[in-house]
């Protein structure tokens, strides 16, 4: 096998990583395998998982029962185009999602990653009032700093900033509001008549810093998108399964969306796979007689039997494991081990919700944000280190697999004190 310093030289010579500015010159772990909650790279060392792999991983890397569900899938029946086809593991997991989704959301769309199926989202709530009739709703609500994906649609949807400035005059009109009850009035009594849907992602802004807000707003959301007839999407995406101690967030707000939006925690972090669940009447509003009637969207991996028999397999494991649990619990654990950052000049909150903890430090001159100095100063504490952590700004944050342990817990809070506390003492 190439040593260390040839797998990074071919890999600067070739590759181009995603959110990464390769003219900063850092070199990228070489990841040679992975076992539970451990990374094992090329030079012999292992590296703690603390955010499982860009918040995918759900039970922990080689779950024996997603390998060996992938394995007897793949001897089965590898793929088949989901246009004029259909097949049992896409079909057992609609049911399965079916059955644990909020109520209503009974139909399944399947997709290739998050961006997509909040692609599918934008484009179902659109197309539904024109099948309607209701040309006008050609605007949607979005929360202040929310991010739902890369591809067109879902950068519309996103705040531009930082991510998406420079594609400002290709998106469509989308309409911004605060995450708080008043700030959602507001909006929907500026656009209310004329909005198609509102989306966020429950309870939880991911990308803008882990940021979280009560049950009240996604109540109010929902009751203000029943007085307006507009659709709420749920971009569970990063919610879902259990990372914020129920099996998707809306639960925790009693809140049953229209569309519903699921991706990385959904095969366990194994395969790309992604799912939009709607309801009934969205689905029968495309129904007839006339082909162009129907809703033209698809991948060519749209449904993959591997991907829906891990999916299957990974379902079963939150429900034996009580996944949900596990997580708040190891949430609860690594929140207490933060808890001497409580208080300490410079930091200016500690959060949590489920298993997703973050560390939000002060900005120093305004300089909050993705593009932060403080950021840069984290992401520094953070190279090499036992435990993989990827700042999100001025907000360091962990959402570790399920498998964690309490004494590994215990390490990424001792890891996540020490990379604070070098961001803060850092000229």
């Amino acid at each position: 096998m190439s040593g260390v310093a040839d797998w990074v030289e071919r890999d600067a010579r070739r590759c181009w990583h995603p959110y990464t500015q390769h003219g900063l010159g850092e070199a990228p772990l070489v990841v040679t395998g992975a076992r539970g909650a451990w990374l094992e790279l090329a030079d012999g060392r292992r590296v703690l998982d603390a955010i499982s792999s860009w918040w995918s991983v759900l039970h922990g890397h080689g779950q024996p029962e997603l390998v060996r569900a992938m394995e007897q899938q793949a001897q089965r029946l590898d793929h088949v185009l989901f246009a004029g086809c259909t097949h049992p593991p896409a079909i057992e997991l609609a049911e399965a999602l079916a059955s644990a989704a909020p109520s209503g959301l009974t139909r399944v769309f399947y997709s290739d990653d998050g961006s997509t199926a909040v692609e599918v989202a934008l484009k179902l709530s659109y197309q539904l009032f024109l099948r309607r009739g209701e040309p006008r709703r050609t605007t949607f609500l979005a929360l202040d700093g929310g991010y739902h994906g890369d591809t067109f649609g879902a950068m519309a949807a996103g705040d531009p900033r930082p991510f998406f400035s420079d594609f400002a005059p290709l998106l469509f009109d989308v309409h911004r509001a605060p995450a708080t009850v008043e700030g959602l009035e507001e909006a929907f009594a500026q656009v209310g008549d004329n909005c198609a849907a509102l989306i966020v992602e429950p309870l939880v802004q991911g990308a803008a810093g882990m940021r979280m807000y009560g049950a009240e707003v996604l109540q109010a959301a929902r009751g203000l998108c029943d007085a307006h007839g507009t659709l709420l999407i749920a971009d569970e995406v990063m919610t879902g399964f259990g990372r914020t101690g129920t099996l998707f967030a809306s639960e925790q707000a009693g809140v049953c969306p229209d569309l519903m939006c699921l991706a990385k925690g959904l095969t366990g972090g194994m395969l790309p796979l992604a799912a939009t669940l709607a309801r009934e009447d969205i689905y029968a509003a495309f129904l007839g007689q006339d082909r162009g009637r129907a809703f033209f969207h698809g991948h060519t991996f749209t449904g993959n039997p591997i991907a829906c028999a891990v999916a299957l397999a990974s379902l079963a494991l939150v429900d034996r494991d009580d996944v949900p649990g596990r997580l708040a619990r190891l949430g609860e654990r690594l929140e207490s081990g933060l808890e001497p950052l409580r208080g300490l000049d410079g930091v200016r909150e500690v959060r949590r919700l489920g298993g997703i903890v973050a560390v939000e430090l002060r900005a120093r001159d305004g300089d909050a944000g993705y593009l932060s100095d403080a950021g840069e100063r984290l992401r520094a504490a953070c190279r090499d280190r036992e435990v993989l952590l990827r700042p999100l700004g001025n907000v360091l944050y962990a959402m570790p697999p399920a498998c964690t342990t309490d004494a590994e817990i215990d390490l990424i809070a001792d890891h996540m004190r020490h990379a604070c506390r070098a961001a803060l003492e850092a000229p």
